[in-house]
């Protein structure tokens, strides 16, 4: 049977910092008629089951431990004992929410989950968590990006970027080195491909994402402290 991509929007709020944001999420389902995996199950775990329907659910992963990634985890695992999968790096956001249980794989870069004849290949993409990561599907030429990487640009958080310079590099050196026709499907908004984000890489390098507008400053630092030459646009550079 034909492994297909398909998508449950959920919407909710999340305390970051003391501040509620209302945000909408998408959790993924890949696989056929008789498998899936679920990514990024968000807050409605009765709501994903529903677009499960009988079918198993081999795994549930992560891409980030934050509340809106990880809220509907246990229980859409749960009811066929499928694992949960998160990379190490983020348990501690995980706790936050989950104080009681772990997940059950620590995921690492270039691992790989199976599904429906399918493959999804782990990619480390850091930035806006210190474990956020991607997976991509080159069979269905799809890249399941979570916070890393949305249709607008680089996602943020709480409406700041944490690690700007380690996101642009995982961009740059992971996730635009994909063919151009790769959907990218992120943990909010709608899709779009990679050869439509690509031409703006350079712009964000330069500090069009947080550069003040009144302050005339075209060549400055980032507002985050970090400067282009911090950018390393291959992850294994030292």
């Amino acid at each position: 049977m034909t492994a297909r991509i398909e998508r449950v929007v959920t919407e909710g709020v999340v305390e970051i910092d003391g501040t509620e944001h209302k945000v909408e999420n998408n959790t993924w389902i890949v696989g056929d008629d008789d498998e899936v995996i679920v990514v990024d199950a968000a807050r409605d775990a009765e709501k994903i089951l529903e677009q499960v329907g009988e079918r198993e659910v081999l795994a549930v992963i992560c891409t980030a431990g934050l509340p809106d990634h990880v809220s509907a985890a246990i229980e859409v695992a749960s009811r066929d004992e499928a694992v949960v999968a998160l990379h190490p790096k983020d348990k501690p956001l995980w706790r936050e929410t989950w104080r009681e249980t772990w997940p059950d794989i620590d995921m690492e870069d270039d691992g790989v989950f199976e599904v429906a004849d399918v493959q999804l290949d782990v990619l480390e993409t850091p930035g806006v968590t210190p474990g956020g990561v991607s997976l991509y599907c080159e069979a269905l030429g799809a890249v399941f990006t979570g916070k890393a990487l949305q249709a607008d640009g680089p996602g943020k958080l709480g409406g700041e970027y944490p690690a700007l310079a380690d996101q642009l590099t995982s961009i740059g050196g992971r996730l635009f080195t994909l063919p151009g026709d790769t959907r990218v499907l992120a943990a909010h908004g709608d899709e779009v491909t990679i050869g439509d984000l690509e031409p703006h890489f350079d712009d964000w390098v330069s500090g069009s994402l947080t550069r003040d507008a009144s302050s005339g400053d075209e060549d400055g630092p980032l507002s985050d402290g970090t400067r282009i030459s911090g950018i390393k646009l291959n992850p294994d550079d030292n």
